[in-house]
């Protein structure tokens, strides 16, 4: 098998019975980021010198016995919204293209500790503000399964960097979908926590009431093995949740029996790909025959999930945004007159499109006049929305339905539109709006030949609920990634 096939976890087993090096490991991913990096663009920053050096301190930890992990010697990639001392951290803007943080995210340091090696900073849409990896100031990243396609955003760098096998796994952030619909376009898995479980310390902040770092890689079971290091409680976050259970791989059990488990009949309707409808009925099918007990009912409130997503993610935005003015750090304008003229002329040139029309939404719902008509109402929907999956998960253990409503779009076909690219997070928004966790499966291919995701939804800290219908589903279809030397899919 080609040391790149392998999962994380089978990674980290070969290197601890010496019949991989952590050195190998990492050289053979960099040799396939030196090869593909031109194609799909999965990076925007690469320290080659860097994860060799980490490579051969991990294995002479590994053979001292100090570094027993499962991740121990596994090359990692992390999006680049969250901070690594030394190592440039861009969030895919023009405004922070020189950026070196002199501090490390509590989330990477985690990895880190675990004996993960860093391999680079993946591309995003900036300021995680997208969800195509299109609004990059450092260009587009390509979809390993087809480069005509988007890898959906924000976390597409990281998406499609574990689906070209350029890293083992990644870290990703989720603000509404960010890490599941990408993981959706690129037959990928990933996991958005329950908020508070990982820290965010360190992550530069879009939604700061909204986002949640996850792991992202080839299969349920190395998102379990993930989130178990990723999950401490962080004083340096005052919104990090203490928790006891952290043992998530002791939920890879494949038993579903007496599972209940929803499909919320407003997740199936209007607007959804025929072909995802089917893989939804096809993975419930395939549980239903494990011994779960699956029923359709009424969620309520979906339609208004985008709505008040937005208001809210917007108005935050704008609050965290207004720090980059081109004083402290990052890129300031050439020719100015006047403080004033600075920090116009430096955020007009330092942001997107994409980043200004989210601030000016943020900034127009937080004004006299409209905080009450807009910021506050969206307040009382997602309250509301919370209160529609309480009342869900007193009958049920997890939701399933679709991740996306489509498959990867083609590049381009979104930025045309941005309503039409909000309106593709409607499965996706409402899990943050909560706080709950959520897991995207890959789980069937469309005639595109493109991916299909399903998503796992728990109540709040039940993850394990999650990680055990995900990981029982995943046993019932064979997958490989695009360029795998196994075959088929």
């Amino acid at each position: 098998m080609d040391i790149l096939d392998l999962t994380a976890i089978q990674l980290g087993e070969k290197i601890k019975k010496k019949e991989l090096t952590a050195l190998e490991a990492t050289e053979a991913a960099l040799r396939q980021i030196s090869s593909n990096e031109s194609t799909y663009h999965c990076y925007v920053t690469v320290d080659e010198e860097k994860a060799l050096r980490r490579a051969g301190q991990v294995q002479e930890e590994i053979e001292a016995g100090r570094a027993t992990g499962p991740l121990a010697g596994v090359p990692v990639a992390v999006k680049d919204n969250i901070c690594t001392k030394g190592m440039r951290t861009t969030c895919s803007s023009r405004i922070l293209g020189d950026f070196v943080p002199t501090y490390t995210a509590s989330a990477a340091e985690a990895l880190e500790g675990a004996g993960a090696i860093i391999l680079g900073k993946t591309n995003m849409d900036e300021f995680a503000m997208g969800s195509t990896t299109e609004t990059s100031y450092y260009g587009v990243t390509k979809n390993p399964w087809n480069t005509e396609h988007v890898p959906g955003g924000s976390s597409g760098g990281s998406c499609a960097a574990v689906a070209a096998r350029e890293a083992f796994c990644a870290l990703g952030s989720d603000t509404g979908g960010s890490i599941r619909q990408p993981s959706s376009f690129c037959g990928v898995t990933g996991l958005k926590p329950t908020y508070g479980t990982v820290s965010r310390y360190g992550l530069i902040a879009y939604g700061s009431s909204l986002d949640q770092i996850g792991p992202v890689a080839k299969d349920v079971a190395d998102c379990a093995a993930l989130l178990e290091v990723l999950t401490v409680y962080d004083p340096k976050d005052s919104t990090s949740v203490r928790r006891e259970e952290t043992d998530f791989t002791s939920a890879l059990t494949g038993d579903v029996k007496g599972m209940r488990i929803g499909i919320p009949r407003d997740h199936m309707g209007e607007g959804l790909d025929p072909q995802i409808r089917a893989s939804v009925e096809q993975a419930a099918k395939a549980l239903e025959e494990q011994g779960a007990v699956v029923e359709e009912f009424d969620l309520s409130l979906v339609e208004y999930a985008i709505p008040a997503y937005y208001v809210i993610a917007s108005a935050e935005a704008s609050s965290n945004l207004s720090r980059f003015d081109g004083v402290k750090y990052g890129y300031r304008t050439e020719e100015y007159e006047g403080l004033h003229n600075m920090y116009k002329k430096t955020r007009s040139e330092g942001f997107g499109e994409e980043v200004k029309r989210r601030i000016m939404l943020g900034s127009f719902v937080l004004s006299s006049g409209y905080y009450d008509a807009y910021y506050l109402k969206a307040l009382r929907t997602k309250a509301l929305i919370k209160e529609a999956f309480d009342r869900a998960f007193e009958k049920y253990d997890v939701i399933l339905g679709p991740t996306a409503p489509s498959t990867a779009p083609k590049l381009g076909e979104s930025l045309k539109d941005p309503l039409k690219m909000y309106l593709g997070d409607i499965y996706t928004v409402s899990v943050n709006l909560a706080g709950l966790p959520a897991m995207s499966v890959p789980y069937g291919i469309d005639e595109q030949n493109l991916p299909i995701g399903v998503q796992f939804i728990g109540g709040s800290f039940q993850e394990k609920a999650v990680i055990r219908a995900g990981y029982a589903l995943e046993q019932t279809r064979e997958w490989h990634m695009p360029g795998s030397k196994k075959g088929g899919r």
